[in-house]
């Protein structure tokens, strides 16, 4: 019996808790805003505390060579803790263009955000009314997300050695006619140049066919390699030839798109009539002919 009369206050207390809990919601404490300018040394400039519940009633200034600094702690209901997003979000009310920029945020909730002149698109910079500055916390679970007003910012230009401007933006339509310029077909080298080499090249022959007969070229198997393979020496003497014409031709009138084809054809030839004309040189070899 005396459980049964417990049991409604147990029943308020679950309610109690249950309440609590779904009421959770994210907040921030220890929160400031200040305005530090290049050279004010630590704790320089303007500093304001921020509530969550009230914004700052005077606008903010910020100056060509000031920073911006946000500094807070992330609650979820009583406790400190990292949310999944945190950011600030600036917003021309003038416009309703906004951006935003995430805190940095640590494991034990301690958030800041610092922000330039450099940091603000070029809107904000153009703009004449002061911006709104809100503060938004969420993360998962059932805790409600933050957003909030937390201070108002105004932008001074006032000093500034560059004034912002903002490019006209591209738009798709008729272009200008474009008119390609193709770079001139390469030139063969000067006469002289190729006459000069052509006679460095010829000079040689004689000595190579020196130094073939001092080392005891078989003229006289020549008519005994064309009796057992004919067709295998001429074509692979004539495919010899042939290359070195495409190479003149390529040198003096051809492209590349014409040179390769028939010089891959030609050095087909040359490979099959070639091993074809080795193999009898060395059957004659080995028979002790040469």
């Amino acid at each position: 019996m005396r459980l049964l009369s417990l049991l409604p206050q147990a029943v308020l207390l679950l309610g109690v808790l249950h309440n609590g809990v779904s009421a959770a919601e994210w907040s921030f404490t220890e929160g400031s805003v200040s305005v530090q300018g290049k050279g004010a040394g630590v704790g320089g400039g303007l500093k304001e505390k921020l509530t969550p519940s009230k914004p700052v009633t005077s606008p903010i200034k910020l100056g060509p060579v000031d920073t911006l600094k946000v500094v807070l702690t992330t609650q979820e209901g009583k406790s400190t803790k990292r949310p999944h997003q945190a950011f600030l979000l600036l917003q021309d009310p003038a416009t309703n263009l906004d951006i935003s920029y995430p805190f940095s945020v640590k494991e034990s909730g301690k958030a800041k955000l610092d922000l330039t002149h450099k940091d603000l698109p070029v809107q904000f910079l153009r703009g004449s009314s002061p911006l709104t500055a809100s503060i938004i916390l969420g993360s998962f679970g059932t805790s409600e997300a933050f957003n909030s007003n937390a201070f108002s910012l105004s932008i001074d230009l006032e000093g500034s050695t560059t004034v912002p401007s903002t490019e006209k933006p591209i738009r798709y339509g008729k272009r200008p006619e474009i008119h390609h310029i193709f770079r001139a077909d390469p030139k063969s080298p000067n006469i002289v140049i190729t006459l000069t080499f052509l006679g460095a090249v010829l000079a040689t022959l004689p000595v190579l066919f020196g130094a073939w007969l001092y080392l005891g070229g078989n003229v006289d198997h020549v008519s005994k390699a064309l009796s057992d393979a004919p067709l295998s020496h001429t074509l692979f003497v004539g495919s010899i030839i042939g290359i070195e014409g495409v190479f003149f031709l390529y040198y003096t009138t051809w492209n590349l798109f014409k040179t390769l084809p028939v010089l891959s054809a030609i050095g087909l030839v040359a490979f099959l009539s070639g091993s074809r004309a080795l193999t009898e040189v060395q059957e004659r070899r080995l028979a002790g002919q040469r």
